[in-house]
């Protein structure tokens, strides 16, 4: 079964952290990063790192957090 939860709460965001899901981040309705794993996150912002040395920054306030779908 797919999995398209939405992460809103920090809790959300640790639980994804801790199980090195895959998010997805959208951000004006639009994908902005995808696979990578949620490394650190606080109140602004959310650190994705998709490869060695590939790190985003998105803010809280205008993105939106999904887990991928199980493969």
């Amino acid at each position: 079964m797919a999995r398209n939860r939405k992460l809103i709460t920090d809790r959300d965001l640790q639980e994804a952290m801790e199980n090195e899901t895959p998010i997805r981040v959208f951000r004006d309705d639009a994908i902005v990063d995808s696979g990578g794993i949620i490394s650190r996150f606080d109140d602004q912002i959310v650190v994705i790192i998709s490869g060695v040395g590939d790190i985003a920054y998105h803010r809280r306030d205008r993105c939106e957090f999904f887990e991928m779908p199980a493969r």
